[in-house]
């Protein structure tokens, strides 16, 4: 691992990748389980798609992998607290069920060869292989996309810095139907665990030689 002071050189596509997560229909489409379940407008979650559109478009041209993250949340795999919480509240709909509209990708979509990685719980790392995939390809810096913000989006950039990655969230490509806990993910993120910076300022330094 590199000491690495500036932006430009943290964020070089050698040794960056870019994690997509959760950008499924249950959390991004109309009518989906965000909507149809919780109650929440997932408005703001479908308006990042052509940001996150651009930035994937971007890394592809500059070599930087792709991974996509993918919840499936059937009752028989999630924890049991998770499953207990989803009881209290009396939602008994399975979101992103395997084979399901709700579990398919909305907006951009893997292409062949990129790494798809399904998780079940909030954690994009615990019980999958991303860690293994991100060492085996030498990377060192995570720039982070998707949703929801305050939940697997704020999980990623947690688990990502403390197992020593460098940390860049693209500001613009990440959105929760919470906006205040929205911002005050973005807020500790930059305080504390990396560069939270507009889309337009990665792409601009991946099209940089």
């Amino acid at each position: 691992m590199t000491l690495r002071l500036a932006f430009e050189d943290r964020v070089a596509p050698s040794h960056t990748a870019l994690l997509v997560i959760d950008l499924q229909n249950d959390f991004v489409a109309e009518g989906g389980y965000i909507e149809r379940v919780v109650g929440r407008d997932a408005g703001v979650c479908r308006a990042i798609l052509p940001a996150v559109s651009r930035l994937v478009d971007a890394g592809r041209q500059a070599g930087v992998p792709v991974i996509w993250i993918v919840a499936d949340y059937s009752h028989d795999k999630i924890p049991i607290p998770a499953k207990a919480r989803l009881s209290q509240r009396g939602w008994s709909d399975v979101c992103c069920a395997p084979g399901s509209r709700g579990a398919d990708l909305a907006g951009p979509r893997p292409q062949s060869g990129e790494t798809v990685i399904t998780k079940h719980s909030f954690s994009s790392f615990h019980g999958t292989a991303l860690e293994e995939e991100l060492r085996r390809r030498g990377c060192e810096t995570l720039v982070i996309a998707g949703i929801q913000t305050n939940a697997c989006v704020d999980y990623a950039i947690r688990e990502g810095f403390v197992r020593g990655f460098y940390i860049a969230v693209a500001q613009d490509c990440v959105a929760s139907h919470m906006p205040d806990l929205h911002d005050a993910t973005l807020k500790t993120a930059g305080f504390l665990f990396g560069d939270v910076v507009p889309s337009g300022r990665l792409i601009e330094r991946w099209a940089t030689p």
